[in-house]
């Protein structure tokens, strides 16, 4: 036993199931009133869940990756990567072709989280914080708010949190099996969201940092394990693509062309002007430019400002959106959502050499924010209609969370080391330098957020300990 491995929790020496058993009930609870509220739209929004939908109707009952099964030759899925589909075909062949089945394994899959948050969090500290840390998971709304949806938010979440408990695993025992287990898990997070591709590197590099600091070299070497299983995990997608795409690429039309162009404007205007607006050239995509250059004025007038950035923002998202619209043979509108994003890449730089100082502040300030203390857990259609006040009153807690795990990753480091932190670091890290240069939305932070709920839930003991120390040491 290693001396990251000291007794856990004197106090709770046995595993308390009857206190994770009302936690996974809780969990399902809090889905089961998620899947109740968002039912009336489930087919209205969230234009995703179509994709997804299709290509596991498509697997379930061919085995193809494709959404034109009919069609000759071969049309390649050049948008979806297949970690999510799989599942939802999956669901479809045990449960049937239902939203609502979807909805049920997510539930569960969501309470599954809570008891791998718990393995992690004994891992960090004593048992009781980590069932606190699984107790704020299972009341998380973001969570159960994505698991009601046909999208690939919770299964990414729970391959994440699993990865991290597998990571911190081999950390401490060093067995050959956790890090190859931990490359397996973030291969399939990648297949899943392929904005994960490069995270084993940065976890590996991170950890390699750390123990070097600490002049314990040969704790880097097994690492090569999990970059191995990593890689062997992606190659037989990585082979689809390179025999139907002719590249070697995790997401051919899914590259960072689109979330440069999007983080090029987000900031510009207000998040509900934005999607308002975003919603008026959507109704009128087909209008003529004085048509389209006249509902954009009034747009401007009505919210009081200015018309022209408005009307090049609506320019360039109808001419990239007619890339791939125009053309009606499948094969050709999948190789046109590939040139559309090469399209998304070229309009976003020419609007940041347009504007860079503006650019990087936005991109700092709002864009960080936006990220990690964003989330608004409030059915599609709904969001508009509700007051300001509540909004500020739900981002206000997520930023005192976020504040909260930063300092739970100080008091890790300390009670635990740094080698244990670093994979915590890294996680954060790496979401954060992906995203915040290019668009950040609070759902890409979500498979983070039970590892921020956790190491909140520690801050909170260790400061709770120091200012009132008859409450005990909660982190031996």
């Amino acid at each position: 036993m290693t001396a990251e491995r000291l007794d856990y929790d004197p106090v709770m020496p046995t595993t308390p199931w009857r206190a994770l058993l009302i936690v996974a009930l809780v969990a399902l609870l809090h889905a089961a009133c998620f899947a109740a509220y968002q039912r009336p739209e489930w087919d209205a929004s969230w234009d995703d869940q179509v994709g997804y939908q299709r290509l596991g109707h498509v697997l379930a009952t061919t085995g193809e990756f494709t959404r034109s099964p009919e069609l000759q030759p071969f049309v390649p899925e050049t948008i979806r990567t297949p970690g999510y589909p799989i599942l939802v075909a999956g669901v479809y062949l045990v449960a049937g072709e239902h939203h609502a089945s979807v909805a049920v394994v997510q539930a569960l899959i969501f309470a599954l989280l809570t008891l791998v948050v718990f393995a992690l969090g004994s891992r960090l500290a004593s048992q009781r914080v980590a069932l606190a840390g699984a107790f704020f998971t299972a009341l998380f709304p973001a969570i159960p708010y994505y698991g009601a949806l046909v999208l690939t938010e919770v299964w990414c979440t729970f391959l994440v949190t699993l990865g991290m408990w597998t990571a911190v695993c081999a950390v401490q025992d060093r067995r050959t099996s956790q890090y190859v287990l931990t490359g397996i898990l973030f291969g399939l997070a990648t297949l899943t969201r392929p904005t994960f591709a490069l995270f084993p590197v940065a976890l590996v590099g991170c950890i390699a940092v750390a123990a070097l600091w600490q002049g314990e070299w040969r704790r880097v070497w097994p690492w090569a394990w999990t970059l191995a299983a990593f890689a062997v995990a992606l190659s037989p997608w990585l082979a689809y693509n390179v025999r139907h795409v002719h590249r070697l690429t995790i997401s051919p039309a899914g590259g960072i062309g689109r979330a440069t162009w999007e983080a090029s404007w987000q900031g510009t205007w207000p998040g509900r002007v934005q999607a308002d607006l975003t919603r008026l050239v959507d109704a009128h995509v087909d209008d003529d430019d004085a048509s389209l250059d006249a509902q954009v004025a009034s747009f401007a007038a009505a919210n009081g400002m200015a018309a022209e950035p408005m009307r090049a923002y609506v320019h360039q998202w109808r001419d990239i959106r007619r890339i791939w619209n125009t053309p009606t043979d499948p094969r050709e509108r999948a190789l046109a959502r590939i040139a559309a994003d090469e399209a998304y890449w070229t309009a976003g730089l020419e609007n940041i050499e347009q504007d860079r100082v503006g650019h990087v502040l936005r991109r700092i300030t709002v864009g960080t924010f936006v990220l990690w203390a964003a989330e608004i857990p409030i059915r599609y259609s709904r969001i508009n209609g509700v007051s300001p006040t509540i909004i500020y009153g739900m981002w206000a807690v997520q930023a005192g969370v976020m504040a909260l795990a930063l300092t739970g990753i100080v008091f890790v480091a300390h009670r635990r080391g740094l080698v244990v932190a670093a994979p915590l670091v890294a996680l954060i890290a790496y979401i954060t330098l992906l995203h915040v240069p290019m668009l950040a939305e609070a759902r890409y932070s979500l498979p983070a957020k039970p590892v921020v709920l956790l190491l909140a839930a520690i801050a909170l003991a260790e400061l709770l300990h120091r200012f009132l120390p008859q409450t005990g040491d909660y982190l031996p």
